[in-house]
């Protein structure tokens, strides 16, 4: 079978474990990056079966009938970038594994990475000694502090346990459903959403990108901060109110942000006003990018192509192309 894997940045794929389900096929693996309809269209044309890397690229309707041989879309997570209604139309399978229950622990140690890196200005005294100083900031340690987790899911829940061994209050906001789990786990919730934003330390975001949520962190949110105060996002850009982040870190409320996320992806040649800000710590969306994760996502991944190839597709977002006349 003619398998394409798209977005492999760090040329990793063929040196892991899980890359033997599939040596035996014919493989095609793209490092680079591009949305371009026809780019892909030209790269793509005789490829049978796609492997994507979470969401870095989206398949929409036109490029997907732009692929005549395509047979099965392979992923793991959730799948916005992909026109699932323009698959089924045309009988391309998309299997992917939600994997429930477990919770990315690469993206909660990343995310308590950003903590320690922003208030201890880690990245700022690397770059002082490098330079030939010592000793050039004054760092805020977290014991005795407030966390706030927006959003007390899978990784926010981890995220709170890493919190209170550093000894730090945690507060917890988001969805009545959310809250009472956390009071469930023995954590406290926010008297309301404001109190939230104005007694949290540390505020980290964990919630899913959906109608509901986008842009659910406003400007007067982020006013609402202290000085002194850090919000993470490691979950997705578009929960904060486009180009408020900006504005608040200029403004010294919060003081500080630690972002793994933006709006438009890949983020090139520093093309982002936060990378530029003394007071921001960004990374390029490394938080599920861990050797662990990896060899789990591609196990999903190749997996699922050898169960659809055994013909026993598992994980089948679109049962309705399994029977259509077009496969």
């Amino acid at each position: 079978m003619k398998i394409t894997v798209l977005d492999d940045y760090q040329n990793i794929v063929r040196t892991l474990d899980a890359y033997k389900l599939v040596a035996n096929h014919d493989v095609t693996i793209w490092n680079d990056h591009t949305k371009d309809e026809n780019i892909l269209a030209e790269r793509l044309k005789d490829t049978e079966a796609l492997v994507l890397i979470r969401e870095r690229t989206p398949i929409r309707a036109g490029l997907i009938a732009r692929l005549p041989k395509l047979k099965i879309i392979s992923q793991r997570s959730v799948h916005p970038h992909i026109d699932v209604p323009a698959l089924t139309e045309r009988g391309i399978v998309l299997c992917s594994d939600m994997h429930p229950g477990k919770p990315s622990y690469a993206t909660a140690e990343l995310t308590w990475g950003l903590v320690l890196a922003a208030m201890r200005k880690i990245p700022q005294e690397v770059a002082a000694l490098k330079a030939g100083r010592w000793q050039s900031t004054m760092g805020l340690g977290l014991r005795g502090k407030t966390l706030g987790i927006y959003g007390y899911g899978r990784i926010g829940a981890v995220v709170a346990g890493y919190g209170k061994a550093f000894g730090m209050k945690v507060l917890v906001w988001g969805r009545d459903t959310t809250i009472e789990r956390a009071r469930a786990d023995g954590y406290s919730a926010a008297r309301n959403k404001e109190a939230f934003f104005e007694e949290c330390d540390v505020i980290s975001l964990h919630m899913r990108l959906v109608e509901g949520t986008r842009g659910i962190v406003k400007a007067a949110d982020l006013a609402r901060m202290k000085p002194t105060a850090l919000i993470v996002n490691t979950s997705r850009a578009g929960l904060v109110e486009p180009g408020a982040l900006e504005a608040a870190l200029k403004a010294g409320r919060p003081g500080m942000a630690a972002v793994d996320v933006f709006e438009a992806e890949p983020v090139l040649n520093a093309a982002h006003p936060l990378i530029g800000m003394d007071n921001a710590v960004c990374t390029p969306h490394i938080g599920y990018v861990e050797k662990n994760g990896y060899e789990s996502q591609f196990t999903s991944s190749f997996g699922q192509i050898v169960a659809f190839l055994e013909g026993k597709p598992i994980n089948v977002v679109n049962p309705q192309a399994l029977h259509s006349t077009r496969r």
